[in-house]
């Protein structure tokens, strides 16, 4: 598939919000991976402050080590934390000349291997829910035009979350949002349980549940809270209850 056709798929994948089992925790996930694929950088995380004031990072849920080591950072100094604030876009930053104010966010991405830093906000105009974070492992700067392009994505992306706003019960995206990081929690207790019963690594089994929640139609956060709960993937709504098995007292009594 050429660029031109990713970039074309990521925007109507962006603009499908307004589906009746819209899922806000796969939706910002699926931003992740695409952002990932499309601008080659090492990692991607969307962090969110709605309704504010604070950041908090929903997706992805499936990062790599060394994202995991400075997401906890970048939601109180650096790139991403600027964008939030001022609503515009932070551009790609050397991070062995970064500024005093990111020093610990900084330090903890170069000792993981990250050499560039970005961020772009999610915005509509006056509203800002969040941002979106771009780490680069290489010895040149993300491009211009990518760093433009990856804000129309993050603006189609605020654009289809509002639209899911409005036009759904307000209680029930807001709710999405309010739980997402509790929901972040469950997926990786999920996928742990998943990889350990079918022996397969964190990344195969988070694909399984996504997988699985897109064929059945169900929420991603659905499918985790169930395996969560019982180890394993919730049946597919319409398959028939398995046959209950008698005890020898009930096979007598009939």
């Amino acid at each position: 598939m050429s660029r031109e056709h990713k970039i074309a798929e990521t925007f109507v994948e962006l603009a499908d919000t307004l589906v009746a089992d819209f899922d806000v925790i796969d939706f910002l996930q699926q931003l992740t991976v695409r952002c990932c694929d499309i601008f080659a950088v090492a990692d991607v995380a969307v962090l969110l402050a709605y309704p504010g004031p604070h950041l908090y990072s929903p997706a992805p849920c499936d990062p790599t080590p060394a994202l995991a080591e400075v997401l906890e950072l970048a939601l109180h100094e650096g790139p991403a934390l600027d964008a939030y604030r001022t609503a515009e876009a932070v551009t790609p930053g050397n991070l062995a000349r970064a500024p005093a104010t990111w020093r610990d966010f900084s330090a903890s991405a170069r000792e993981v291997g990250y050499t560039y830093a970005s961020a772009v906000p999610l915005r509509l105009r006056e509203e800002v829910l969040g941002s979106l974070l771009l780490l680069r492992a290489t010895d040149s700067p993300l491009p211009a035009d990518d760093l433009t392009l990856a804000q129309a994505f993050a603006d189609a992306a605020t654009i289809g979350l509002l639209h899911a706003h409005t036009v759904r019960r307000v209680e029930t995206v807001n709710e999405q949002l309010h739980n997402a990081l509790h929901s972040r929690i469950v997926i990786e207790q999920a996928k742990g349980a998943l990889a350990a019963r079918h022996n397969t690594s964190l990344h195969d089994a988070f694909a399984l549940m996504r997988r699985h929640a897109s064929q059945h139609r169900l929420l991603l956060t659905t499918v985790a809270q169930h395996v969560a709960d019982t180890g394993d993937l919730p049946r597919p709504p319409s398959a028939p209850p398995p046959p209950r098995r008698h005890s020898n007292e009930e096979t007598q009594a009939e």
